[in-house]
């Protein structure tokens, strides 16, 4: 998963207000960019499709706690997306903002991992209902 870096990257998300909420974490996401269809002739379009990337941004307020308690949550969040960026439909770039509840530094980093897991699987199966 690559870096969602730019403030306009991160508002472009926010503005979307699609969202999967779980007890700890709020993922809010876009899809930027969509599989072609497979009758395409072009096969730069199929190359484009093909290496759709999703990015990561994340937003963890001083409601967590100090600066110490907020790296270890955001180390915990890019562990976790890594490890379930699977779970994302491939061939659609996905922009992904999690999002940490103020009480997340305290969860143990064996409950937060069903909750990012949930939450991926919630956000692929909204973009695959959303195929026209």
């Amino acid at each position: 998963m690559e870096r969602l870096q730019s403030h306009q990257d991160f508002t472009a998300v926010l503005r979307k207000r699609q969202r999967v909420s779980t007890h700890d974490i709020v993922v809010h996401f876009l899809v930027t960019s969509t599989p072609q269809s497979s009758d395409s002739k072009n096969q730069m379009d199929d190359l484009v499709s093909s290496t759709a990337v999703h990015r990561l941004g994340l937003a963890v307020s001083k409601s967590v706690g100090h600066a110490v308690q907020r790296n270890t949550v955001k180390r915990r969040f890019r562990v976790l997306a890594r490890r379930y960026e699977h779970l994302l439909p491939a061939g659609y770039g996905i922009d992904c903002v999690m999002r940490a509840k103020p009480g997340c530094y305290s969860v143990p980093f064996s409950d937060l991992e069903p909750q990012v897991e949930k939450a991926l699987t919630k956000i692929a199966s909204i973009v695959d209902s959303q195929k026209d």
